[in-house]
């Protein structure tokens, strides 16, 4: 399973990837705006930092914007993925830009039946929001699962991101599962490498050694 970071900011993709296992990064509108200076030059520098698939969303309503507005992320760099929200303007926009080879990451879906659409459109990926979904009580594991199967009945390339991932659970129930990708925050990826026995092992594995 491929791992992707969620933010928009800087310096925590700087310190993420420097671990060795980030393969790209998901951004969106909100996650940018947090973010001081041109949002084109800070998903260049993302591209240069990660050299990965990079998803930069647009934000127009109509397909022939959002076609518009694709070419020119789409120029920034090579690993930029366009992220597009799945409605029936994004669903044309999608197949227009497939067409077009350029990558598209169909972003907002909440059933099987919008992913289904989105890899029949040429989608490259599709991102199902599992933490909102959960949010609104609703379970994601046949969700989810029912995604992965119809992929695989139909031979679809499409890969499936794990996205609004809200604890470190959400990554273990997606590798589970067998999704392609998880995208995760900052926060929560941190705690990945941590528990309390392997802190509590190292602290004795020291003290015996000073003790030699």
């Amino acid at each position: 399973m491929e791992l992707y970071l969620d933010t928009g900011n800087i310096d925590e993709i700087r310190e993420i990837a420097s671990w060795g296992i980030l393969s790209g990064v998901t951004t969106n509108p909100t996650l940018l705006s947090r973010e001081k200076g041109d949002y084109k030059e800070i998903l260049k520098e993302i591209c240069n930092i990660v050299k990965g698939p990079v998803s930069g969303e647009v934000i127009s309503m109509d397909a022939e914007s959002m076609v518009k507005e694709a070419q020119e992320l789409a120029k920034i760099s090579e690993h930029i993925v366009i992220k597009v929200p799945l409605t029936v303007e994004g669903i044309k926009a999608i197949s227009q830009l497939s067409k077009m080879g350029i990558k598209t990451n169909a972003t907002l879906v909440f059933s099987p039946n919008q992913a289904l659409l989105a890899a029949r459109a040429g989608a490259d990926y599709v991102s199902p929001f599992v933490g909102r979904m959960e949010d609104i009580g609703h379970k994601a594991e046949s969700f989810v699962k029912d995604i992965i199967t119809i992929f695989k009945n139909y031979n679809f390339k499409t890969k499936i991101i794990f996205a609004s991932v809200r604890h470190p659970k959400h990554v273990l129930q997606a590798a589970l599962w067998g999704v392609d990708i998880a995208t995760i925050p900052y926060n929560v990826f941190k705690k990945l490498p941590s528990h309390p026995m392997t802190d509590i092992g190292l602290k004795k594995f020291l003290e015996d050694w000073e003790k030699r």
